[in-house]
């Protein structure tokens, strides 16, 4: 397995670690049977990509092997981030056959990390993403990893992550605070839930550390703004 060194231009906070600590022990306490979760948002700019790398790499850390996908293969924000180089072999390359699902897992400089990177951008994802090689390799990773993290694009905009959530064990739903509707966070949310009924809650993203009132008519009695508005639990990472 080729090995990947990701370079991170940002690090979070000892404050933001915590919250994805405890985000991580949010999920842990759904059930062992979630093990492929996939994260999308209404819109692009909700910081999704990041708050579904920084899980996945904050899992890792608690000694649990852990594969992220990104199955962003329309504007994928991560290979910047992250210094991915554009022509690496990847999500896009499998599922057009062009590549084995060993050849596009890479090994990363974090312990327990792997990476499944969007390879080179299709003109048809969507169609990619209805193949039967997408199922057979997400229960292929079902058996290898303990989790599977899955960055996918918003579902405000495209239907992927509709797709992507009929696979998933379950699906999370990721707000940026202030900047979404409760008419479009509902919409999207009832899309991931006919997609697969297993649906976690919602990840309340950019929202200012001691804000207690986001305007979706909750309150939120945490210094840390935890949210309850849409599912059953959520956070609010920052980018």
């Amino acid at each position: 397995m080729q090995e990947l060194i990701l370079e991170e231009k940002t690090t979070l906070s000892p404050v933001m670690k915590e919250i994805y600590r405890r985000l991580r022990t949010n999920l842990e306490f759904t059930g062992i049977e979630n093990k492929v979760i996939c994260l999308t948002s209404c819109m692009e700019n909700d910081g999704k990509s990041s708050v579904s790398f920084n899980l996945a790499k904050i899992l890792a850390e608690n000694d649990k092997r852990v594969l992220f996908i990104d199955a962003d293969m329309r504007n994928s924000v991560l290979m910047n981030r992250t210094g991915i180089p554009d022509d690496l072999k990847g999500l896009s390359h499998y599922l057009a056959g062009k590549n084995a699902a060993s050849e596009v897992i890479y090994a990363t400089n974090y312990k327990n990390f792997y990476v499944i990177p969007t390879g080179r951008f299709p003109k048809n994802p969507t169609e990619l993403l209805n193949k039967p090689a997408y199922e057979v390799l997400i229960e292929g990773m079902k058996q290898t990893f303990d989790y599977v993290i899955i960055d996918t694009p918003p579902l405000g905009s495209v239907v992927d992550a509709a797709l992507i959530a009929k696979t998933a064990d379950a699906s999370v739903l990721v707000i940026s605070a202030n900047a979404v509707s409760r008419r479009m966070a509902n919409s999207v949310k009832e899309q991931l839930i006919n997609a697969n009924p297993n649906f976690l809650g919602v990840i309340l993203n950019k929202a200012d550390e001691g804000t207690k009132h986001y305007g979706y008519g909750k309150r939120y009695g945490s210094k840390y703004g935890y949210g309850y508005g849409y599912g059953r639990y959520g956070q609010n990472p920052k980018e």
